[in-house]
C-alpha cells in the first residue's frame, strides 16, 4: 500500500476546494437523475450550510491527500457528524484524482483519516456512498464499513 499523508488546506486554497467539491457533488447528484440546476443548487446550499461565509468551520477537517512523491492526489473532508454523539465522526467527502485511481491511494487515505479521527476522540466513522460508485463501496466494505441504511427511489416517468 502506498504511503500518504494528510495536509490541511491553507486558507487561500479553501475557496477553490469549496467550488471543486460543490461541483463534484452536483455531478454526483446529476448522475442520480437530478436536473442540473437542482443539483447545483442543492450542492451549493449544502456547502454554504457546512461552511458559513465560505470559510472552514469548526469540527471540519479538509485535508490534501499527499502521495509519497509529495504530489497532491486528492482531498479528504472529515469531521464530526450531525448527531449529538461527540464520538461519532463522518467522512463527508473523499476524492482521489481520476488519473491517480487504482493505486491504493484511496485505501491509504481512508486509513489515515481513521487515524486522524481516532486521535480527535472519534469512536466511530460513518460515510455515504452513491450506488453507482461500486469501486468505492468495495473499498469501504474491505475496510470494515457496514451498511446501516439504504435509500431507494423509483422513477414514475
Amino acid at each position: 500500500m502506498p504511503d500518504v499523508t494528510l495536509r490541511p488546506l491553507l486558507a487561500d486554497e479553501f475557496g477553490a476546494w469549496l467550488r471543486r467539491s460543490a461541483g463534484e457533488y452536483a455531478g454526483d447528484l446529476e448522475s442520480q437523475g437530478m436536473p442540473v440546476g437542482d443539483a447545483e443548487r442543492q450542492a451549493n446550499e449544502g456547502m454554504a450550510a457546512s461552511f458559513p461565509g465560505g470559510v472552514l468551520a469548526e469540527g471540519h477537517e479538509v485535508m490534501h491527500i499527499v502521495a509519497e512523491s509529495d504530489v497532491v492526489v486528492g482531498y479528504l473532508w472529515i469531521g464530526r457528524d450531525l448527531s449529538h454523539d461527540l464520538g461519532a465522526w463522518w467522512v463527508w467527502d473523499i476524492v482521489i484524482d481520476a488519473d491517480k485511481r487504482g493505486r491504493g491511494l484511496g485505501r491509504a487515505a481512508m486509513i489515515a483519516g481513521e487515524q486522524l479521527a481516532r486521535s480527535q476522540g472519534a469512536q466511530s466513522l460513518g460515510l455515504s456512498v452513491f450506488d453507482f460508485n461500486s469501486a468505492a463501496r468495495g473499498l469501504y466494505e474491505s475496510l470494515g464499513y457496514e451498511e446501516t441504511s439504504v435509500k431507494m427511489k423509483k422513477s414514475l416517468n
